[in-house]
């Protein structure tokens, strides 16, 4: 049977990373911030989660390091967008390229290899119920980032500095203040996703071991609408389509036919909400009926 609960224990896996680097685009996409970096900051934090846990033999060191290294290189963007009001996009495609070639030098440098580095020495995150503890975190996030947004008083001033920063200036809440804390909490779950990415769904770094989980959540939080629980729907969808590649690939399809499913399904989902939301745009009053 092709759908069973074993695809579906392996979708959930696949979702993890993408869930909790989504959620931070989510976040930045609130305070009015198009934050296309969170292939960069996923990268950084695989490197840093890696090469901590293998130099300090504890994996929970590298979740840490591999948050505290993202949020650091987040700060190219808080930096260049917000104070120095860049284009965001410019920043955000810069900060991928850089994440690449950066974390292929490290890899040379501290570790002495190329293209992999896998030990068996290197301390990967424990399974709890089939999952590791992040992945729990990330459900536990959509939650409480879903509150925050709609409840607190902090995501409401996000949520105003995002539609309206002039309206929210005048009321006495900083923009700048606000999007720098979005993007560094953004950075956070990046560092968080890129952790589990290396340290849970496997235990090793290779060089540009995201391959694309970026770019698929920031189109996840584009269907998600910014929403939490959006997020979470599209997350899933990709990594349904992630866990189906794998279970193709096992039936005997291609690898490289297997591993274009999650970019299929994107494009797919892409052009189905674009088509929608061109039907359900309202007409112009002057137009023919």
């Amino acid at each position: 049977m092709f759908f069973d609960s074993d695809l579906l224990m392996s979708a959930l896996r696949a979702l993890t990373p993408i869930l909790l680097a989504a959620l931070g685009g989510a976040l930045c996409e609130r305070a009015g911030v198009f934050n296309i970096g969170l292939e960069g900051m996923m990268l950084m934090g695989c490197f840093t989660a890696v090469a901590t846990s293998w130099f300090t033999g504890s994996p929970w060191l590298g979740v840490l390091a591999a948050a505290l290294a993202a949020a650091g290189y987040s700060l190219i963007l808080a930096v260049g967008a917000v104070t120095l009001r860049g284009d965001a996009v410019v920043l955000g495609i810069a900060m991928n390229l850089l994440a690449v070639g950066l974390t292929s030098f490290l890899l040379r440098t501290v570790f002495g290899v190329q293209g992999t580095f896998d030990d068996p020495a290197l301390a990967g995150l424990p399974l709890v119920g089939g999952f590791t503890p992040l992945a729990y975190l990330a459900w536990v996030t959509v939650g409480v980032a879903a509150l925050l947004l709609s409840r607190h008083v902090w995501g409401l001033r996000l949520r105003g500095v995002g539609e309206a920063p002039d309206a929210a200036a005048t009321l006495g809440v900083s923009p700048a203040k606000y999007k720098y804390g979005a993007i560094l909490v953004s950075g956070v779950l990046c560092g968080l996703a890129g952790a589990q990415l290396a340290l849970g769904n496997v235990t090793l770094f290779s060089e540009n071991m995201t391959a694309g989980r970026g770019w698929i959540a920031v189109v996840a939080v584009m269907l998600g609408r910014a929403l939490p629980l959006g997020v979470l729907l599209a997350a899933l969808l990709f990594g349904l389509a992630e866990a189906a590649g794998f279970r193709l690939q096992g039936l005997g399809l291609p690898q490289q036919a297997t591993d274009a499913a999650p970019y299929v399904v994107t494009l797919g989902a892409l052009f189905l909400t674009t088509a929608r939301r061109r039907r359900t745009r309202p007409r112009p009053s002057g137009a023919a009926s």
